[in-house]
């Protein structure tokens, strides 16, 4: 049996994939916490669904639609904190990012209430994203 802690991750990079915002912003607490690594123009502390969305928007922009998570590894939960091993790639004009990363999630109340985003190389990430 699946715990409902993982089913909610499982659910989670689901809907994501299909793009359905509404749906995906019934996972979130209203004051979720996501914490984006790095030093560029899109990394820091986000707080709440507006700043979550505004975030995830960016992504897509930038990126023209192309940001995925193309591979799951692994999902495991430790109690109320469950982690996603994966890959992810996005493309602009002649520029590409491929690489692996790690979600954490801490789930409280049946939603995700704080995300912290580890990738492979920030650097990398933080160029693509600034457009360097």
């Amino acid at each position: 049996m699946v715990k409902p802690n993982v089913q909610l991750v499982r659910d989670y990079f689901d809907i994501l994939a299909k793009g359905n915002m509404e749906a995906l912003g019934q996972l979130f607490a209203d004051d979720v916490v996501w914490h984006q690594p790095g030093k560029g123009s899109l990394s820091g502390v986000y707080r709440g669904k507006k700043e979550l969305f505004t975030l995830l928007g960016k992504f897509m922009e930038i990126s023209g639609g192309s940001f995925r998570i193309d591979d799951i590894r692994a999902i495991m939960a430790n109690e109320n904190l469950v982690t996603a091993s994966l890959h992810f790639r996005a493309q602009r004009k002649d520029r590409q990012m491929s690489m692996d990363g790690v979600d954490l999630m801490r789930i409280e109340s049946g939603q995700i209430k704080e995300v912290w985003i580890f990738s492979r190389d920030e650097d990398a990430e933080d160029d693509f994203w600034s457009g360097r």
